[in-house]
């Protein structure tokens, strides 16, 4: 399992020139390594904010990982999961759709959800 995501950004010209222009220069080893300081950068300046958002919104961070019989053994005690993430969930491919409806009451998750497009599509009315 990769530890990083792929995203896209849309820069203006100007402003790409001036990381390429950073990126020649020595101060980063390449556009993304400029972007991933940045980030970083930006985080660190509103850590406060995202923890107390954390607190408040009673958010897990990491990574969980649900297979079918986390879900049943959820079903068999007569609960339903509420996930709340900073992070990821990975829900397994052994998961239906079905049983994910049945299993999982709401699913909010701040970073990247794995799960089949069968599973994703079945708990759309359940994501926040």
């Amino acid at each position: 399992m990769a530890d990083t995501e792929k995203i896209t950004i849309n820069l203006s010209v100007v402003d790409l020139g001036h990381v390429d222009l950073l990126v020649e220069q020595g101060l980063y080893s390449s556009r993304s390594d400029l972007i991933r300081t940045a980030i970083r950068n930006q985080l660190s300046t509103h850590a406060e904010v995202v923890q107390q958002a954390v607190v408040r919104k009673s958010l897990a961070l990491g990574v969980l990982v649900y297979n079918h019989r986390d879900l049943e053994a959820s079903l068999a005690k007569g609960e339903m999961l509420d996930i709340r993430i900073v992070g990821m969930v990975i829900l397994a491919k052994s998961i239906t759709p079905e049983l994910a409806r049945q299993a999982i009451r709401s699913l909010q998750v701040y970073g990247v959800l794995r799960a089949s497009p069968e599973v994703k599509d079945a708990l759309a009315d359940r994501t926040g």
